[in-house]
């Protein structure tokens, strides 16, 4: 007798599996309380059931098929087993394997079929998208086909090919090992093969023949996606070598289906291995040889003009795919020199230039709003807009969040980190083009008030954002004390106010059965223990605004940057959703997450989420998270898009229409910055429309490096600035280009979208979305980033600022030394005065930790070879533009006007040592009234004044040959005065 097993082994067992199954089942019974309680349960429901039901369907057709071939070929193996050397070794392996035949037949279907099911379970996105597919109203130029069928029809059908392939081969497999060891099948040579194992693994391997010849078919159409080095899609040996040996090869695997189909009859191998053998090698020749012919004698010789049909459908599907077929391009010949009153023109049309870095600023925020340890702004600041005393401005943003990893050792512990220190609170605003004397930004909303931009009130509790705790408890009995802390507070208890959740985020979780679920989730027993969980609390958990979008909408490419602003009195987080494919006919494949990497994004580390290679992409869907209650709204953008409507079929109510979006959220949504990213990437080269010219590649562009990231890409910028047809600045993105491969960083494009949507009747503004692209002449004498950057740095250009007697170069390297820190702010361009503005801040902070925080010390601008500098941006264009854009002394008379005598040929009276007295008093007063105007970012107003000031100067330039002409008074030694319109 065998000895008796132990029940220690069996109740592990059975303990372990109990212990899966309540992870699992804690994990689904929480997803479904969090999807309802967001209102999504439809899309949990849908997601859920479809994966479940792929499972099912993988699972029973392998299991089932791998049994079936497992029991047909036992039930059919021969009863008299011919004795041989062979069959004596094979009986000792039945020997071995009959006890355990029945147990083997349930098991190994069993588990390949799990592994299928799970496998299969991944397809539930290309599933749903053949099931609720549209056209997209355009054809591939090869096939004739709806752009469609390749979108959402053919990765389904190739699903079914790989799946069907790999059941087929387990069953083959399952039935040839189960006849050979029962001696149904014979090896050459050595016995006769039954008619059963012949019936059973010819079928089998025919229907693999014809999965096979399917699967060549198929490969076809996968073509328009096949990347090269020179374009992504069809190419001339393709279209015209390997689309024919595909469909032959197809028909040929048919053939080999009739082979062994036939030797049913025959009783032989011998025609199925010969077709076998002929396939492998019409693939290997056919398939491999032929075309690498083509290419090497026929295509290689005259690819320019072979390909330039294929080259051409590239470039218009890839512009079309990537929504940069609209763009505006303007040839601009850009001056270079800097004349006085240059800047007048289009005064009117720059706003106040953001000087704010919202890559800099953040322990600036921090020092001046932070206040406590424990809360915490992001790295990288956002950049909006606000109307704020009627005028709207470029504002720098972000909220006061919590941050548990700030609070003393002493203080972590579950009850604090989980249900004290639960939200952050607060938005902080900054005006984008002003500052303090002392260089830090001017804020117009701050504080721990509930007083938002324009004085309105505002919900200012941040109970989900970007650095917001894993999980936290909230909610209590009413009348009860409260426990969360709020803010600090003097006049609080203990130096602080709390707060009691009273929002309607989050799941309520008053019950046993709801207590014990999420105890089981996150392994916490105080979920059970702790009376702060109580009848009236709720846990607000996956709180990152966009961690909850990507969840309610698990199709959409998350964009890399969620962003806040205050709406109709709540603080909401604005969130762009992309629909993206990697099967448009024809169209560049591209990698999204290089795509979008810069010098701001390997600072913040915020990727695209679900990124990955796309040759079709769609700003779709704009979400909002409410950062008080958590709720989630998606709202529909590009409703044309075809991948959008498939979804909205699968997911019927999830997205709203864009209808619902209110006037003032409108207000605040921006043209994404990671979608222009990868279109300024595609943009580099299919600028060029012209298959010839593609071909040779000689205009292709790059874009600059970051002058103070020399690995990474310049980043691109929000900025309001008026393009030579505008009439009016509008709020952009902007990026520029260099040659690539050059070496020389001449610039050679400036491309800025308009990125305002305004608010125009429930619909995005008509001007959002237009891409403007000022194309600067090859030979271009205009410095690009790198070499505006190197100018900067060993410039000897004197300060504007009175106060500050060193030149550039001396300033950088004082502010180099030890216990200082310089740091480059953004090197914005502007379009302006028919030629290229460059302006950059410069911040300076000092080099110890712990109170330490960048300021605004200076400010560079450039323009051509001119570059000028002071502690403000008005002193930089004064000194750059000849005294506040005007003709200064000197100068050589452009822009300058002859002043008209009062009364033309009658004498003035007035001495011309007082007529001079006057005009510099008016010389000062223009000067006085332009530097307020640039300080409040009036350049409106700043024009007048440069008006005035020119007409000043004018007349004392008028009055200079009289006054060397007039004798001092006996004994005096006054000197002749000069005006001096400019400090």
């Amino acid at each position: 007798m065998p000895p008796r097993r132990g029940p220690l082994g069996t109740t592990l067992a059975i303990l372990g599996a109990i212990a899966v199954l309540a992870l699992l089942g804690s994990g689904i019974i929480t997803d479904l309380w969090w999807f309802d309680a967001i209102g999504f349960r439809d899309v949990f429901v849908k997601q859920l059931g479809t994966r479940v039901l792929l499972f099912i369907a993988a699972f029973v057709l392998t299991a089932g098929a791998v049994a079936a071939s497992l029991i047909i070929a036992y039930r059919t193996r021969p009863l008299r087993i011919p004795t041989s050397p062979q069959a004596q070794v094979l009986d000792q392996y039945r020997q071995v394997l009959d006890p355990l035949r029945r147990l083997a037949t349930i098991v190994i279907p069993g588990f390949l079929g799990l592994l299928a099911g799970a496998a299969a379970m991944g397809a539930w996105k290309t599933f749903l998208l053949w099931r609720n597919a549209v056209p997209f109203g355009t054809k591939d130029p090869q096939f004739g086909l709806d752009v469609g069928f390749f979108v959402f029809t053919l990765p389904w059908l190739r699903f079914l090919v790989s799946f069907f392939t790999v059941v087929l081969l387990l069953a083959l497999i399952a039935g040839a090992f189960t006849h050979y060891v029962y001696g149904g099948l014979q090896l050459p040579g050595r016995g006769t093969t039954t008619r059963a194992a012949f019936v059973q693994i010819a079928t089998l391997a025919s229907l693999l023949a014809l999965v096979r010849a399917a699967a060549y078919w198929l490969d076809r159409y996968t073509l328009t996606t096949k990347e090269s080095s020179l374009i992504t899609g069809i190419k001339y040996t393709d279209a015209n070598a390997v689309l024919p040996i595909k469909a032959i090869l197809a028909v040929a695997t048919v053939m080999c289906a009739g082979f062994f189909i036939a030797s049913i009859w025959t009783r032989s191998w011998r025609l199925p291995l010969v077709g076998v053998g002929l396939l492998t090698a019409l693939s290997v020749v056919a398939g491999g040889l032929y075309p690498a012919a083509v290419q090497s004698l026929k295509v290689r010789p005259s690819e320019k003009s072979l390909e330039a049909q294929y080259i051409q459908r590239n470039i218009d599907a890839t512009r079309k795919a990537f929504g940069i077929d609209g763009i505006e391009k303007t040839p601009y010949t850009a001056t270079t020199d800097a004349e006085p009153g240059q800047l007048r023109a289009d005064a009117e049309t720059i706003p106040g230039i953001r000087l704010v870095d919202p890559n800099i600023v953040s322990p600036t925020f921090r020092q001046f709003e932070g206040l406590r340890q424990y809360y915490a702004f992001p790295d990288i600041l956002d950049v909006d807009r606000y109307a704020i005393d009627g005028k709207k401005s470029d504002s720098v943003v972000a909220v006061r969040e919590l941050n548990i990893e700030g609070l003393p050792e002493g203080q972590r512990n579950w009850l604090n980190d989980h249900t004290v220190y639960t939200h952050g609170f607060g938005f902080i605003g900054a005006y984008g083009n002003r500052r303090t004397s002392e260089g830090d930004p001017q804020f117009f909303s701050s504080g721990f008030s509930d007083k938002g931009p324009m004085g309105v009130d505002y919900e200012p509790r941040i109970y989900f954002g970007e650095l917001s705790p894993s999980y936290s408890i909230v909610g209590a009995p009413e009348g009860s004390r409260p426990l969360e802390f709020d803010y600090p507070n003097d006049e609080g208890e203990g130096g602080q106010s709390n707060n009691t959740y009273d929002g309607k985020g989050g799941v309520a979780i008053g019950s046993f059965v709801r207590k014990l679920a999420y105890a089981v989730k996150y392994r916490e027993p105080k979920f059970l223990l702790s009376n702060a969980v109580n009848s009236e609390s709720r846990i607000l958990d996956h709180r990152q605004p966009r961690e909850r979008v990507e969840r309610v909408a698990p199709w959409l490419t998350i964009d890399g940057n969620a962003y806040p602003a205050v709406v109709d009195g709540r603080v909401k987080w604005i969130v762009d959703g992309y629909t993206t494919t990697a099967r448009y006919p024809n169209s560049r494949l591209t990698d999204l997450t290089e795509a979008t990497s810069d010098s701001v994004s390997a600072t913040s580390r915020t990727v695209v989420t679900g990124a990955g290679q796309v040759n079709y992409i769609r700003n779709s869907v704009k979400a909002t998270v409410d950062a008080e209650d958590g709720s989630v709204k998606l709202y529909g953008w590009d409703t044309s898009d075809p991948i959008l409507k498939a979804w909205s079929k699968a997911f019927p109510d999830s997205v709203s229409p864009l209808s619902e979006m209110s006037a003032a959220l409108m207000s605040h949504v921006r043209y994404p910055q990671d979608l222009f990213k990868v279109q300024r990437q595609l943009l580099a080269r299919y600028h060029v429309t012209d298959a010839d010219s593609f071909y040779g590649g000689g205009d292709f562009w790059s874009v600059p490096k970051d002058p103070t990231h020399a690995t990474q890409d310049q980043p691109v910028y929000y900025q309001s600035l008026a393009m030579p047809d505008q009439q009016a600045p509008a709020f952009s993105l902007t990026s520029t280009f260099i040659p690539a491969g050059s070496g020389r960083e001449i610039l050679r494009g400036f491309l800025a979208v308009d990125a305002d949507a305004g608010s125009s009747e429930g619909k995005p503004a008509e001007s959002y979305g237009k891409m403007r692209l000022l194309e600067l002449p090859r030979n271009s004498a205009v410095d690009g980033p790198g070499q505006v950057q190197n100018q900067i740095e060993v410039s000897t250009a004197r300060s504007q600022s009175p106060s500050e007697p060193l030149n550039l170069s001396q300033f950088i390297a004082q502010n180099r030394q030890s216990g200082k820190q310089l740091t480059y702010g953004n090197l914005l361009t502007l379009p302006v005065g028919e030629g290229l503005l460059y302006v950059q801040p410069m911040y300076v902070q000092a080099s110890r930790e712990g109170g330490s925080f960048p300021q605004n010390k200076a400010t560079v601008a450039v323009f051509g070879k001119r570059i000028a500098w002071g502690e403000t941006l008005d002193q930089a264009l004064d000194g750059l533009f000849g005294g506040n854009s005007g003709a200064t002394a000197g100068d050589s008379g452009t822009g300058t006007e002859t002043p008209t005598p009062t009364t033309p040929g009658t004498p003035t009276t007035t001495p011309p040592s007082a007529q001079l007295a006057e005009v510099i008093r008016d010389i000062e007063a223009a000067n006085a009234a332009g530097q307020a105007a640039l300080k409040k970012g009036d350049f409106a107003a700043y024009g007048e004044a440069q008006k005035d000031l020119q007409d000043a100067i004018a007349r004392a330039a008028a009055l200079s040959p009289q006054l060397t002409q007039t004798p001092a008074p006996s004994g005096s030694a006054t000197p002749t005065p000069t005006p001096s319109p400019s400090p």
